[in-house]
């Protein structure tokens, strides 16, 4: 059987369209409910959420679907997607729920899940569920309903596992910290970890009124962080996205540091303190200056395909820690299970608070190299793949960049485009060889 819900990171969607509805959360929590029953008789979920006006609807829906299988649920109310995480694994439950849609805006929600481990779920566990929801619901009596109760003090606990990954022998003090929650869920989380760990903080995009998430706030629109850095005279900003698994930095002087650039500092934060890192994942668009930095260090780097699960898997293959994204999705894997802003700008911070360098000290030489990405529209039926004066402009293109470029070409997930990226030491070669390769598709 296809998948017919589930996409790369669990189920998303415009709310009140298919599958975002009352009634098919109802019908997700009792299948849902129904796989976790044949491992556990009486399972306990675990069930957070963003900011958005629609998570109060789906809360209620899915709390109704577990209850009516059997299933006990414990509700944190707004809490970031790493904290669900966290918590699902310290309290030995059995299933961690989250109803966000990440950095989409306040019109989407989805619904993403956590194993007992605080590791996303496998494909087969998916397949499962969509089976499940294919068969005719099976309510238990009232004697064997599920009930439901508010964990109490969610926040405070997750508060203390995310001060726990910064270093015991350090401290913010001194540091002046905009903090930016795109109202989001980290709204009363993020402000007071780096407060706690002795920072100066500026809280902005923390007055969620569930419409306002990621608008013109946090991680995917970071200029407002940028100009309030260089209004209060702050060190850092830090800007989460709306679930606040994904992390953006600007510094004093308003430059902005992207996941690639933060995966460099926290492997040489740890090489700095003598300790062994055998190797870094990133994907196919993670800069190429980065990966030679590495190498210079020997630090073997690896590139898995776009996506924070993608990088997950690649880690875990390896027996590795440390890989990332350039849209700030960062994985240290000995501190969470899974990507965690706030976490990730800790061991940044952390990085400049042990070496007293700044970050963009600690760039130095690694200087990214220019990209050129050509988006090509396909006619109906071309097959670019079978296309030989693209495989021959290719061959050339690799041959010329030698160890100064790499070649990207890829098929959007979405629309009929191909996506032809060269990245090059230089500039105008990268421009130049990327229309070199998009003139084969159209001549």
């Amino acid at each position: 059987m296809g998948r017919k819900y589930f996409g790369t990171d669990g189920i998303r969607g415009t709310v009140g369209q298919d599958p975002i509805t009352p009634d098919f959360m109802l019908r997700l929590g009792h299948a849902v409910g129904r796989v976790l029953r044949k491992a556990n008789k009486r399972p306990t979920v675990l069930i957070g959420k963003d900011t958005r006006i629609s998570g109060y609807m789906l809360e209620s829906s899915l709390e109704a679907g577990f209850a009516s299988a059997g299933v006990n649920v414990l509700l944190t109310g707004p809490l970031p997607t790493p904290g669900v995480a966290y918590l699902t694994r310290a309290l030995r439950l059995d299933l961690g729920v989250v109803i966000s849609a990440s950095h989409n805006p306040f019109q989407d929600n989805g619904i993403k899940f956590f194993s007992a481990k605080g590791e996303k779920l496998p494909d087969a566990w998916e397949m499962d569920v969509e089976s499940a929801l294919e068969e005719a619901p099976q309510w238990v009596d009232s004697a064997s309903l599920g009930r439901a109760k508010r964990l109490e003090d969610a926040r405070g606990r997750y508060i203390e596992f995310c001060k726990n990954s910064f270093g015991s022998d350090l401290t913010l003090k001194g540091l002046k910290i905009v903090v930016d929650a795109a109202h989001g869920a980290a709204y009363h989380v993020a402000p007071d970890v780096f407060h706690e760990l002795g920072a100066e903080v500026i809280s902005i995009g923390c007055k969620p009124d569930g419409f306002n998430i990621n608008s013109g706030f946090g991680a995917t629109a970071p200029g407002a962080l940028v100009e309030a850095v260089k209004a209060h005279g702050a060190d850092y900003g830090v800007a989460l996205d709306g679930d606040a698994d994904r992390l953006q930095l600007v510094d004093a002087n308003g430059r902005l540091y992207n996941g690639d650039e933060l995966l460099y500092v926290m492997v040489a934060d740890r090489l700095s303190q003598g300790l062994r890192v055998p190797g870094a994942v990133g994907t196919l668009m993670t800069n190429m200056a980065v990966e030679l930095a590495l190498r210079a260090r020997d630090v073997e780097f690896v590139r898995a395909k776009v996506g924070d699960r993608y990088v997950l898997e690649e880690l875990a293959a390896r027996g590795w820690q440390l890989g990332g994204e350039g849209s700030g999705h960062l994985l240290a894997l000995d501190k969470h299970t899974t990507g965690d802003g706030i976490v990730s700008a800790l061991l940044v911070l952390q990085a400049v608070c042990r070496s007293g360098r700044s970050l963009a000290d600690q760039l130095q030489g690694v200087e990214l190299f220019p990209q050129t990405l050509i988006n090509v529209r396909l006619q109906p039926g071309q097959d670019w793949k079978r296309n030989t004066r693209l495989a021959e402009e290719q061959t050339a293109v690799i041959a010329e960049l030698g160890d100064r470029g790499r070649v990207l070409i890829r098929p959007s997930g979405t629309e009929p485009l191909v996506r032809v990226m060269v990245e090059a030491s230089d500039a105008t070669l990268a421009q130049r060889c990327a229309q070199r390769l998009a003139d084969t598709l159209t001549a």
